[in-house]
Parts: structure tokens; sequence; C-alpha cells
């Protein structure tokens, strides 16, 4: 049997006296550059791995990538000084609509290039595409600040703050999602109804359907390992067609790349095979939603203990667990756009649909916002169920860590967690549309406090002319019910 290609490391050499660190074992990451000579170092692992060309992006609001093949001189000239990227990227939609409220961008600073670095740590090579490397980019202002209502560099500015307190993150994603036997032609052409999935039927963990479908399980999980992306876990959710992957967890930094990484990995890969894959949050009324939750504890960057543990207190959670808890549950409804981002999120959070409607915790409890996990100091951890599928991984893990952090710095303390049913706790209840939700989110001043002004500033805007594209849509739903008989 032929052996599977491995994800290619490039190595490069530590600077003349500066102590050697441990080899990363993330596979097919890079270090940043940090001599001119570490260039000659990148050029020789371009040509024996047979490198052709460069893919490079970042992700926008909508957590989209937004990217461009370069060639590979284009690329080692990057990363000595930067390239520009047009910033339209942040001045219009998920469709390239152009937006008609942005401050960072728009007709009146003429849609310039805005300045991009690329990070280094982030090399590897596409399993599916052996002559290219990928590598991600860092927005920036002209003075070499991050850009802030960059997603990435958001979610950077806030694992810092927790850094600065003591902690080191650790993050995991876990997506649900469809797949269809479709092509983005058929599924215009069909006007997006009477797709056919993967697979028929209600069945859920299904050892049979996997196996059935076992070329493909194959390359994605093959797939993502080689790209960097190891899954703890794949198996099928309920639903037809439908998938749930858990992706290994790691360092927030690493964590949130691995999990935006991992949509486009699955859509490029199921593309191969003549298929679709959709990470919408509720792809049909009759069927469950689709999940991206976030599991997350924080880890001491002294003792390197999880912070999270504490086996003398009430079910092993320490005082720092509680009040990133309390955190969580006090900032839950008024953060929701960041969780919620777009309108069909709010189409699964419904009763007893897995999916929360109030600001609720619990142990082991998978009918909250907030489910406590494990009870040792490896394995005690939140898993955050608030967030859907079509979550921007930089944005949702970012805000749920601010507002953790938050809770720590103020102590809050978590009301009562749900011991059964959350769906009838008497808790605060979340938005139920994206409107309401921006809404909140525009008049919350800790948002702004603790998220920062310019971020929130964009991001408002971005969700609010979200809302007013759907507030002027007319629905099959409408048409249906309305035309005829009214």
């Amino acid at each position: 049997m032929a052996n599977r290609s491995k994800a290619k490391v490039i190595t490069l050499p530590q600077p003349a006296g500066r102590r050697a660190r441990s080899k990363d074992k993330d596979r097919g990451n890079v270090r940043p550059l940090r001599e001119p000579s570490d260039i000659d170092v990148l050029q020789k692992w371009i040509d024996e791995n047979g490198v052709r060309q460069v893919k490079i992006g970042g992700v926008d609001v909508d957590g989209v990538w937004r990217g461009k093949y370069v060639s590979v001189e284009k690329f080692l000239s990057a990363c000595k000084g930067g390239l520009g990227f047009c910033d339209v990227v942040f001045g219009w939609d998920i469709t390239d609509e152009l937006l008609d409220n942005t401050r960072v961008t728009g007709w009146h600073t003429g849609y310039p290039d805005g300045h991009a670095k690329v990070d280094m740590s982030t090399g590897r090579i596409i399993p599916w595409e052996p002559d290219t490397a990928a590598f991600l980019l860092d927005f920036v202002n002209p003075d070499g600040s991050p850009f802030e209502p960059s997603p990435r560099q958001f979610l950077q500015k806030i694992s810092a703050r927790a850094r600065e307190m003591g902690f080191q993150p650790k993050f995991g994603a876990e997506y649900e999602f469809f797949i269809f036997k479709e092509t983005p032609q058929s599924l215009k052409e069909k006007g997006y109804e009477r797709l056919t999935p993967l697979t028929p039927g209600m069945f859920g963990y299904s050892w049979l359907r996997t196996s059935l479908n076992a070329p493909l399980v194959h390359a994605i999980m093959d797939g993502c390992r080689d790209f960097g992306l190891e899954l703890e876990g794949f198996h099928t959710e309920t639903g037809p067609g439908v998938f749930e992957a858990a992706i290994r967890y790691d360092d927030l930094e690493k964590a949130a790349d691995k999990a935006a990484l991992f949509k486009t990995v699955v859509k490029e890969i199921c593309s191969r095979h003549g298929l679709t894959a959709c990470f919408m949050a509720k792809v049909n009324e009759k069927l469950p939603g689709c999940s991206g939750h976030i599991h997350q504890s924080l880890w001491s960057l002294k003792t390197h203990e999880n912070t999270f543990h504490d086996p003398d207190a009430r079910d092993g959670m320490s005082t720092t667990m509680r009040h990133y808890i309390g955190g969580l549950m006090e900032l839950m409804p008024e953060f929701t756009a960041l969780y919620w981002p777009t309108v069909n999120t709010y189409k699964r959070s419904v009763e007893n649909t897995w999916a929360p409607v109030t600001a609720t915790w619990g142990k082991e409890n998978r009918t909250t916002a907030v489910r406590v996990i494990g009870d040792s100091p490896k394995s005690m951890r939140i898993e955050y169920r608030q967030t859907a599928a079509d979550m921007n991984a930089y944005i949702g893990m970012a805000a749920s860590l601010a507002a953790g952090l938050w809770g720590i710095e103020n102590e809050v303390e978590p009301p009562e967690p749900c011991a059964g049913n959350g769906y009838s706790a008497e808790a605060p209840m979340l938005p139920r549309s994206l409107r309401e939700a921006v809404t909140l989110l525009k008049e919350s001043k800790r948002a702004r406090q603790i998220l920062g002004e310019e971020f929130v500033d964009h991001y408002v805007r971005t969700r609010d002319w979200e809302a007013r594209r759907y507030e002027r849509a007319v629905t099959n739903w409408e048409l249906e019910r309305y035309m005829e008989l009214i």
C-alpha cells in the first residue's frame, strides 16, 4: 500500500545567541522569520518541496477566507516587507455587496490597499495541492499596529490580555455540518431547494454511514491531519448527510486558526468529490440546527496547571472557573451578535432543539448555553454551546474569552446551575433576532470597553447592514403564505 504523504514542515535555524526552543509539535507550522538569512532557508525549503506558488489570505468579518495565489518571488518579498491587500474585504458583505455605512473604508477613502504581514508560523503545504504552500496574513495599520477590525487581530488582542493576567487559554472547536450531493451550479439551478443529502434519514453516531462513505471520511480526516488540523473525533449527527468533527484543542491562537481553516478544508475536499459542505446554522426547519461549540479552559503560565480545577471545591470547580462562567452569563445577551452573526442563526435557537434560548449553565447539561465538563485537572473545561456552525471562530472565541476574563477581574458570581431542563429555567432570554442582538451590542458600554471601540463599531455596522438586507427581502415562506389567500 502506498505511503500517505505527511505534512511538510520547515525548520529555520535559531539566531546566534538565542536559546533553542523545543520543536513545534504542530504539523505544518514554521517559526517566524528573525534574520535575513532565514529567507535563504525558506527558499531552500520551497525548492526541496517543489513549491511553485503560495496561497496567502485572511478571514473577513463574516468568517470568509479572502486570499490569492502569489508567485514564490512575490511571497519571499512579502515576507521581508509585507504586502498590499485591497481593504475592500472590510468594506463589503459575504456576497461582495458594498456596505453603505462603514468608516474604515469605502467610497470616501477610495478603497486603497491595506497593509498585511505574512505570519510565518502558519506555513504549511496544501495536501491536495502539493506544489502549493499556504500562509495566513495579519492585517496591520500603516504604523505596524494591529488593524482592529480584523477578526484575527481582535483575537490576538484578547489573548494578550489573558496572558497579562497570567493565563494561557486553551481552546478547541467542534462543528456540525451538512454534506449534499450538489455543486455550486446545481445549488443555484435548484434555487437551494430539494437538495440531495449525502445520506438519507436520521442516523446519529452511525458506524454504518461513516464506513459506507469511508473514501470521503478518510479524505477529510487525512487531509485535515496533513494540513495541521488534527481531528479528535468524526461521526455522523442526527440528520440526513450531517456530520460532526471535533478539532484537537490547542493554545488559543492556533485553535482559532485551525477552526477557521477547517471549514474551507472540508469545503475544498468535498468539492473534489463532487459534493458541497454546508455550515449554515439552520438548513431546514424540520431538522436540528448545526452547532459550532467552543471548548475552553485557562491554564497558569507559571505552574502550567489548569486553573479551572480545584479538587477541594464543589464539583471540582475553582473560583477562577466560577467567575469565568459568571462573566459569560452576565454578558451573554449583549454579546450575542458576536456569537450569532447571521439572520439564519436565530432560527437554530428554538426550545428543545439542543440550542440555548436563555443564558444558562450546568454541569454536564446539554440543555444549557454553557456546559461544564470533566472533574480532573486535565479534563475540566467549559463547552460554550451558544455558538453555531456559522460562527466566525476568531470572533466567537475572542468574545467568549473576553467575557470570561471580565468575570474573573470583577469576581462575578454566576447564577445557580441548571440541574434539569435548561429550557424551563428562569433565566435572561437571549435575543430572538439579529436586529435585537445588534441593538444590544450597539448600546453596550461594557462591550466597547472590554472589546475595543474600533472593533465593536465596525462589527456593529456590518451586522446592521446584514439585518437591513434581510428586512428588505421577500422570502418563499411569505409568498407561499400570503400570495393567494390574503
